[in-house]
């Protein structure tokens, strides 16, 4: 046991991957590098899929990326409706780069979503988007108005849930990853050694992929509450 708390420490360390030799040395962390990796595979494989599209369909690239973008827009389209169809874009940008995050550690990079800043800035970058969606949605007016609703005596539980909403959705996310991790090298321990692969399996491919999903979804659901 011992072992794997030196391990779940080394986990949780901000390791530095590299440094840039500016302003004395600019030490750039580890999920940021693996992250600008991520963002760099993403946006050449959208410049693929996406290049020489037609208005009407005549590649099964096209048709496969049209099906997967329709998928998608109904999906957010049916949480949000009419008025928050403008979010979606940031939405499937998000599941599929906490989606590539989890992942990673199949090629043996540390997952970007282990890091905490990570997912407070994932949290952070949701939160100013739901709160800006309601904002846009009911006025400036509504928009305060609505801190005293139903009734004016939970307001202070509606401006605490600015706090609580962002927290929640960073601790969730960071939570399931690391308690992924602790799982498996407890699997490992009690485990011979071609045993834990399934579990790996699902951990690494399944639950990463469950947390993203998760953490939009219940984005979608905050903002459409705001905008209500």
């Amino acid at each position: 046991m011992g072992n794997l708390a030196e391990e779940l420490m080394a986990e949780l360390e901000c390791e530095t991957a590299f440094t840039i030799p500016v302003f004395g040395g600019l030490a750039i962390p580890e999920s940021v590098a693996v992250t600008w990796l991520i963002v760099a595979v993403l946006v050449i494989v959208s410049a693929l899929l996406t290049r020489n599209l037609k208005v009407v369909p005549a590649t099964k690239r096209q048709i496969f990326v049209e099906f997967c973008v329709d998928k998608a827009e109904g999906f957010f389209g049916e949480i949000l409706g009419e008025h928050g169809k403008r979010y979606i874009p940031y939405l499937i940008a998000a599941v599929l780069y906490i989606g590539c995050a989890n992942l990673i550690g199949l090629f043996g990079l540390k997952p970007p979503t282990k890091d905490l800043n990570v997912t407070a800035g994932l949290a952070i970058m949701s939160i100013m988007l739901i709160e800006y969606a309601g904002l846009h949605k009911k006025g400036a007016k509504g928009f305060l108005k609505s801190f005293a609703q139903p009734m004016a005596v939970i307001t202070p539980i509606n401006i605490l849930e600015i706090i609580i909403k962002p927290l929640s959705l960073c601790m969730r996310l960071f939570g399931n990853v690391l308690g992924a991790f602790v799982v498996m090298e407890l699997i490992k321990i009690i485990m011979p050694a071609f045993l834990p692969i399934p579990f790996s399996i699902y951990f690494d491919i399944f639950d990463g992929l469950i947390q993203a999903y998760v953490f939009v979804f219940l984005t979608s659901l905050f903002m459409k509450e705001s905008m209500e």
